[in-house]
């Protein structure tokens, strides 16, 4: 834009820039919910260029002011009122209204990143894939692994030096020291170590085995009723996967793959990945190290500014299939667990 261009100008291109015509101008970014993870993605918003916060809402106002005041952005008392002056929604509440939020996004032409998991179960999954693909909508789950510097090397990496069919992956997290009164043992708001945090477990195996044939989980439902330890073993279409969660146990660690050739190890945080081991049967090892900036949320957003200005409507990195994928298996567990949201409907 000229930097003498008048301010009637500068309201048209952004008009224009609503109704989709998105490359070169800045993206503006509306967050709803005010809580950590929307803090980190507004501040990696400064590392994604051509990317700025406009616009935040949240049920408790006095958050959302906050968050608005700290980037220079506007909290909107509604949240179909901030819809009409952004031009794609970060969901960062929690999950049981991620399906909400989405749908009046696409009903507004807006395209839509959706903290993880999409949404609870695989049924309002598919509602808000449906809405988007209807409204040749951008739409992607928030699953930060793939986009990190060092998972983007390993792939490249084991293109060039295989470690030959891969057929196992282990992955796993729990958490000891979560509070009580943390929305993860909420059954009401959708909680549970299995949607919290086996998320990204799901993600890890369906990447690199693919699609969940069978799934077979044992754990504990705690006293609100979510489930605070999960333990599944998984068969893929190509490999079988190990994969454990919880709220009341300490299990932070790696992830480890496994092929014919060789091994890679993931080191902790796998889920914040920054080095990996690759170790091969011939005696080899390699290590990677990739340290990642602006907190990590700022890779999957500037993939996703890179699409919306390329007129994309799904990613290849994280597509409605892989998201389908990774629900499935956590539906699967819940229904082992005999686990139920009170919002969930037959």
């Amino acid at each position: 834009m000229r930097h003498n261009a008048s301010h009637d100008e500068h309201c048209a291109r952004r008009q224009d820039l609503t109704d989709t015509n998105i490359n070169g101008a800045t993206i503006r970014w509306g967050i709803v919910g005010a809580g950590r993870i929307a803090r980190r993605f507004a501040d990696g918003l400064a590392h994604v260029e051509g990317a700025r916060l406009a616009g935040v809402w949240s049920r408790r106002a006095e958050p959302a002011h906050a968050l608005a005041g700290a980037f220079d952005a506007r909290a909107f008392d509604a949240f179909d009122a901030m819809l009409g002056h952004i031009d794609a929604l970060y969901i960062a509440t929690l999950q049981d209204s991620h399906a909400e939020y989405a749908l009046r996004a696409f009903a507004a032409g807006k395209p839509v990143l959706c903290e993880k998991p999409a949404a609870v179960n695989a049924r309002d999954l598919q509602r808000m894939i449906d809405a988007a693909r209807a409204a040749k909508l951008l739409f992607m789950e928030a699953m930060k692994p793939p986009f990190y510097p060092l998972y983007r090397r390993l792939r490249e990496h084991l293109k060039n030096d295989p470690i030959g069919e891969i057929g196992l992956v282990r992955a796993g997290c729990s958490i000891a020291n979560v509070p009580l009164d943390h929305p993860s043992f909420s059954l009401e708001a959708g909680g549970g170590a299995l949607l919290d945090i086996g998320i990204y477990e799901a993600f890890l195996a369906v990447d690199w085995l693919g699609e969940a044939l069978d799934v077979q989980t044992i754990g504990r439902l705690g006293a609100t009723g979510v489930d605070v330890f999960a333990s599944l073993n998984v068969r893929h279409e190509r490999g079988i996967a190990q994969l454990f969660c919880g709220l009341d146990l300490q299990g932070r660690g790696d992830a480890l793959i496994g092929g014919t050739l060789g091994t890679v190890a993931i080191h902790e945080n796998w889920w914040n990945p920054v080095r990996a081991t690759i170790a091969y049967t011939d005696g080899r090892k390699i290590e990677l190290d990739e340290p990642f900036t602006g907190g990590g949320l700022n890779y999957e957003t500037a993939h996703f500014c890179e699409l919306l200005r390329a007129g994309e409507t799904e990613s290849p990195i994280m597509p409605h299939a892989m998201s389908m994928r990774m629900i499935a298996i956590i539906d699967a567990a819940r229904r082992d667990l005999k686990l139920r949201f009170p919002f969930e409907t037959d």
